[in-house]
Protein backbone atom coordinates (compact mmCIF):
# COMPACT_ATOMS: atom_id res chain seq x y z
CA UNK A 1 0.00 0.00 0.00
CA UNK A 2 1.05 3.60 -0.54
CA UNK A 3 0.39 6.61 1.65
CA UNK A 4 -2.70 8.62 0.68
CA UNK A 5 -2.73 11.13 3.53
CA UNK A 6 -0.20 12.12 6.14
CA UNK A 7 0.33 14.88 8.67
CA UNK A 8 3.51 16.14 10.29
CA UNK A 9 3.48 18.15 13.50
CA UNK A 10 -0.18 19.02 12.98
CA UNK A 11 -1.32 21.38 15.73
CA UNK A 12 -4.46 23.38 16.41
CA UNK A 13 -4.88 25.61 19.43
CA UNK A 14 -7.94 27.51 20.62
CA UNK A 15 -6.58 30.21 22.88
CA UNK A 16 -4.59 28.35 25.51
CA UNK A 17 -6.10 24.96 24.66
CA UNK A 18 -4.13 22.61 22.43
CA UNK A 19 -6.94 20.59 20.85
CA UNK A 20 -4.53 18.80 18.48
CA UNK A 21 -0.90 18.77 19.53
CA UNK A 22 1.99 17.86 17.20
CA UNK A 23 0.16 14.97 15.53
CA UNK A 24 1.90 12.73 13.00
CA UNK A 25 -0.79 10.66 11.30
CA UNK A 26 -0.69 8.54 8.17
CA UNK A 27 -3.41 6.80 6.16
CA UNK A 28 -2.54 4.14 3.61
CA UNK A 29 -4.48 3.80 0.39
CA UNK A 30 -7.24 1.20 0.60
CA UNK A 31 -7.40 0.87 4.39
CA UNK A 32 -9.96 1.61 7.06
CA UNK A 33 -8.11 3.65 9.67
CA UNK A 34 -10.04 4.15 12.91
CA UNK A 35 -9.40 6.94 15.41
CA UNK A 36 -10.23 6.18 19.04
CA UNK A 37 -10.02 8.30 22.16
CA UNK A 38 -12.00 9.58 25.16
CA UNK A 39 -13.85 12.88 25.38
CA UNK A 40 -11.63 15.84 24.51
CA UNK A 41 -9.02 13.67 22.80
CA UNK A 42 -9.04 15.83 19.65
CA UNK A 43 -10.56 13.30 17.25
CA UNK A 44 -13.18 15.53 15.63
CA UNK A 45 -10.79 18.49 15.59
CA UNK A 46 -8.32 16.32 13.66
CA UNK A 47 -11.04 15.45 11.12
CA UNK A 48 -11.96 19.14 10.85
CA UNK A 49 -8.32 19.93 10.06
CA UNK A 50 -8.03 17.17 7.46
CA UNK A 51 -11.24 18.29 5.72
CA UNK A 52 -10.29 21.98 5.65
CA UNK A 53 -13.09 23.11 7.94
CA UNK A 54 -10.57 24.76 10.24
CA UNK A 55 -6.94 25.76 9.48
CA UNK A 56 -4.03 24.38 11.51
CA UNK A 57 -2.09 26.59 13.87
CA UNK A 58 1.01 24.90 12.51
CA UNK A 59 2.07 21.68 10.85
CA UNK A 60 1.56 20.03 7.48
CA UNK A 61 -1.15 17.98 5.79
CA UNK A 62 -0.18 16.08 2.66
CA UNK A 63 -2.74 14.44 0.38
CA UNK A 64 -1.44 12.29 -2.47
CA UNK A 65 1.94 13.98 -2.22
CA UNK A 66 0.68 17.60 -2.24
CA UNK A 67 0.36 19.99 0.69
CA UNK A 68 -3.26 20.94 1.42
CA UNK A 69 -3.05 22.75 4.77
CA UNK A 70 -4.73 26.13 4.52
CA UNK A 71 -7.12 25.10 1.73
CA UNK A 72 -10.83 25.74 2.27
CA UNK A 73 -13.26 22.89 2.81
CA UNK A 74 -14.74 23.09 -0.70
CA UNK A 75 -11.25 23.02 -2.21
CA UNK A 76 -10.31 19.96 -0.17
CA UNK A 77 -13.57 18.24 -1.16
CA UNK A 78 -12.86 18.79 -4.85
CA UNK A 79 -9.48 17.12 -4.43
CA UNK A 80 -11.33 13.92 -3.51
CA UNK A 81 -11.79 14.07 0.28
CA UNK A 82 -15.40 13.56 1.40
CA UNK A 83 -16.56 14.10 4.96
CA UNK A 84 -19.60 13.25 7.10
CA UNK A 85 -20.40 14.80 10.48
CA UNK A 86 -21.32 13.55 13.94
CA UNK A 87 -24.81 15.00 13.70
CA UNK A 88 -27.05 13.94 10.84
CA UNK A 89 -26.56 16.62 8.21
CA UNK A 90 -29.25 16.23 5.57
CA UNK A 91 -31.98 18.40 4.05
CA UNK A 92 -35.10 16.99 5.75
CA UNK A 93 -37.66 18.43 3.31
CA UNK A 94 -35.91 16.98 0.26
CA UNK A 95 -36.14 13.41 -0.99
CA UNK A 96 -33.17 11.05 -0.77
CA UNK A 97 -32.47 11.56 -4.46
CA UNK A 98 -32.64 15.35 -4.17
CA UNK A 99 -30.24 15.29 -1.22
CA UNK A 100 -27.68 13.34 -3.25
CA UNK A 101 -28.24 15.46 -6.36
CA UNK A 102 -27.65 18.61 -4.34
CA UNK A 103 -24.45 17.20 -2.85
CA UNK A 104 -23.15 16.30 -6.32
CA UNK A 105 -24.08 19.68 -7.80
CA UNK A 106 -22.58 21.78 -5.03
CA UNK A 107 -19.43 19.68 -5.12
CA UNK A 108 -18.94 20.59 -8.77
CA UNK A 109 -19.73 24.26 -8.32
CA UNK A 110 -23.40 24.33 -9.30
CA UNK A 111 -26.65 24.89 -7.46
CA UNK A 112 -30.22 23.92 -8.25
CA UNK A 113 -31.44 25.71 -11.37
CA UNK A 114 -27.97 26.52 -12.69
CA UNK A 115 -27.33 23.34 -14.67
CA UNK A 116 -28.17 23.98 -18.32
CA UNK A 117 -26.26 21.08 -19.76
CA UNK A 118 -28.54 18.06 -20.16
CA UNK A 119 -25.54 15.77 -20.29
CA UNK A 120 -24.17 17.15 -17.03
CA UNK A 121 -27.61 16.91 -15.41
CA UNK A 122 -27.84 13.26 -16.43
CA UNK A 123 -24.40 12.63 -14.95
CA UNK A 124 -25.51 14.15 -11.64
CA UNK A 125 -28.69 12.03 -11.63
CA UNK A 126 -26.73 8.86 -12.38
CA UNK A 127 -24.19 9.64 -9.68
CA UNK A 128 -26.92 10.31 -7.11
CA UNK A 129 -28.79 7.09 -7.94
CA UNK A 130 -25.57 5.07 -7.87
CA UNK A 131 -24.77 6.45 -4.40
CA UNK A 132 -28.23 5.54 -3.13
CA UNK A 133 -27.94 2.07 -4.64
CA UNK A 134 -24.58 1.50 -2.95
CA UNK A 135 -26.08 2.48 0.39
CA UNK A 136 -29.18 0.31 -0.05
CA UNK A 137 -31.53 3.27 -0.43
CA UNK A 138 -32.40 3.25 -4.12
CA UNK A 139 -35.96 2.09 -3.37
CA UNK A 140 -36.27 5.13 -1.09
CA UNK A 141 -35.05 7.58 -3.75
CA UNK A 142 -38.28 9.60 -3.77
CA UNK A 143 -38.98 9.34 -0.04
CA UNK A 144 -38.76 12.62 1.87
CA UNK A 145 -35.74 12.17 4.12
CA UNK A 146 -37.49 13.42 7.27
CA UNK A 147 -39.83 10.43 7.01
CA UNK A 148 -37.06 7.84 7.21
CA UNK A 149 -35.67 6.08 10.25
CA UNK A 150 -32.61 7.49 12.00
CA UNK A 151 -30.45 4.65 10.66
CA UNK A 152 -31.59 5.32 7.10
CA UNK A 153 -30.82 9.01 7.53
CA UNK A 154 -27.28 8.12 8.59
CA UNK A 155 -26.94 5.91 5.52
CA UNK A 156 -28.24 8.80 3.39
CA UNK A 157 -25.52 11.02 4.81
CA UNK A 158 -22.93 8.48 3.61
CA UNK A 159 -24.66 8.37 0.21
CA UNK A 160 -24.34 12.16 -0.03
CA UNK A 161 -20.61 11.84 0.57
CA UNK A 162 -20.39 9.18 -2.15
CA UNK A 163 -22.24 11.46 -4.58
CA UNK A 164 -19.26 13.85 -4.43
CA UNK A 165 -17.04 11.06 -5.87
CA UNK A 166 -14.43 10.99 -3.10
CA UNK A 167 -11.30 8.88 -2.97
CA UNK A 168 -10.87 9.33 0.78
CA UNK A 169 -13.86 9.36 3.16
CA UNK A 170 -13.66 10.97 6.61
CA UNK A 171 -16.57 9.57 8.64
CA UNK A 172 -17.23 11.06 12.07
CA UNK A 173 -19.27 8.62 14.17
CA UNK A 174 -21.44 7.20 11.36
CA UNK A 175 -23.04 4.70 13.77
CA UNK A 176 -23.71 7.09 16.65
CA UNK A 177 -27.07 6.64 18.38
CA UNK A 178 -28.01 3.44 16.56
CA UNK A 179 -29.32 0.15 17.85
CA UNK A 180 -27.41 -3.05 17.22
CA UNK A 181 -29.26 -4.02 14.03
CA UNK A 182 -28.75 -0.60 12.41
CA UNK A 183 -25.13 -0.52 13.58
CA UNK A 184 -24.48 -3.87 11.93
CA UNK A 185 -26.08 -2.64 8.69
CA UNK A 186 -23.85 0.44 8.55
CA UNK A 187 -20.79 -1.62 9.49
CA UNK A 188 -21.53 -3.98 6.61
CA UNK A 189 -21.90 -0.97 4.30
CA UNK A 190 -18.52 0.43 5.39
CA UNK A 191 -16.90 -2.95 4.80
CA UNK A 192 -18.25 -2.98 1.24
CA UNK A 193 -17.14 0.62 0.67
CA UNK A 194 -13.61 -0.23 1.77
CA UNK A 195 -13.16 -2.25 -1.42
CA UNK A 196 -13.23 1.00 -3.42
CA UNK A 197 -12.52 3.80 -0.96
CA UNK A 198 -9.99 4.68 1.72
CA UNK A 199 -11.81 5.42 4.99
CA UNK A 200 -10.85 7.33 8.14
CA UNK A 201 -13.36 6.43 10.82
CA UNK A 202 -14.16 7.89 14.23
CA UNK A 203 -16.34 5.40 16.06
CA UNK A 204 -17.07 4.32 19.65
CA UNK A 205 -18.66 0.94 19.08
CA UNK A 206 -15.69 -1.29 19.86
CA UNK A 207 -17.14 -4.35 18.17
CA UNK A 208 -17.44 -2.44 14.91
CA UNK A 209 -14.01 -0.83 15.20
CA UNK A 210 -12.17 -4.09 15.72
CA UNK A 211 -14.22 -5.82 13.03
CA UNK A 212 -13.66 -3.12 10.42
CA UNK A 213 -10.34 -1.37 11.00
CA UNK A 214 -7.05 -2.29 9.38
CA UNK A 215 -5.23 0.18 11.62
CA UNK A 216 -6.15 2.18 14.71
CA UNK A 217 -4.80 5.44 16.10
CA UNK A 218 -5.59 6.22 19.74
CA UNK A 219 -5.59 9.87 20.82
CA UNK A 220 -5.50 11.37 24.31
CA UNK A 221 -5.39 15.09 25.18
CA UNK A 222 -4.82 16.08 21.55
CA UNK A 223 -1.82 13.78 21.09
CA UNK A 224 -1.33 10.39 19.46
CA UNK A 225 -1.01 7.84 22.24
CA UNK A 226 -0.42 4.86 19.99
CA UNK A 227 -0.98 3.79 16.39
CA UNK A 228 -0.83 0.35 14.84
CA UNK A 229 -2.76 -2.63 13.52
CA UNK A 230 -5.80 -3.85 15.40
CA UNK A 231 -4.00 -6.67 17.17
CA UNK A 232 -1.22 -4.44 18.51
CA UNK A 233 -3.78 -1.92 19.80
CA UNK A 234 -5.88 -4.70 21.29
CA UNK A 235 -2.83 -6.01 23.18
CA UNK A 236 -1.47 -2.62 24.28
CA UNK A 237 -1.20 -2.11 28.02
CA UNK A 238 -0.78 1.62 27.43
CA UNK A 239 -4.11 1.81 25.65
CA UNK A 240 -5.75 -0.22 28.40
CA UNK A 241 -4.32 1.91 31.21
CA UNK A 242 -4.71 5.37 29.71
CA UNK A 243 -7.68 5.18 27.34
CA UNK A 244 -9.94 2.70 29.07
CA UNK A 245 -8.83 3.83 32.50
CA UNK A 246 -9.96 7.36 31.77
CA UNK A 247 -13.27 6.08 30.47
CA UNK A 248 -13.85 3.99 33.58
CA UNK A 249 -13.21 7.00 35.82
CA UNK A 250 -15.05 9.59 33.74
CA UNK A 251 -18.33 11.25 34.65
CA UNK A 252 -19.83 9.80 31.46
CA UNK A 253 -19.12 6.19 32.42
CA UNK A 254 -22.20 4.12 33.06
CA UNK A 255 -21.72 1.59 35.88
CA UNK A 256 -24.72 -0.49 34.81
CA UNK A 257 -23.52 -0.99 31.22
CA UNK A 258 -21.33 -3.82 30.01
CA UNK A 259 -17.64 -3.11 30.43
CA UNK A 260 -15.56 -2.51 27.33
CA UNK A 261 -13.18 -5.37 26.69
CA UNK A 262 -10.44 -4.22 24.36
CA UNK A 263 -8.76 -7.57 24.85
CA UNK A 264 -11.18 -9.52 22.69
CA UNK A 265 -13.44 -6.94 21.05
CA UNK A 266 -16.49 -8.82 22.27
CA UNK A 267 -18.35 -6.05 24.08
CA UNK A 268 -21.48 -4.50 22.62
CA UNK A 269 -21.15 -1.34 24.68
CA UNK A 270 -20.07 2.01 23.32
CA UNK A 271 -17.38 4.28 24.71
CA UNK A 272 -18.66 7.82 25.03
CA UNK A 273 -16.51 10.41 23.31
Amino acid sequence: MSSMLKTRGLTRSFGGLLAVNDVDFEVEQGEIHAILGPNGAGKSTLINLLSGEIPPTRGEIEYRGSAIQGKKAHQVARLGIGRSHQKTNIFPRLSCLQNCQLAARIHHGGVIGSWRSRRRAREVDERALAALDTCGLVTRAHTVSSGMSYGEQRQLQIAMVLATQPQLMLLDEPMAGMGREETDQVADLLKRLSRDYTIVLIEHDMDSVFRLADRITVMVDGCVLESGDTESIRASETVRDVYLGRHDNSEDSRPNSDSVDIGNGSSNSEVTS
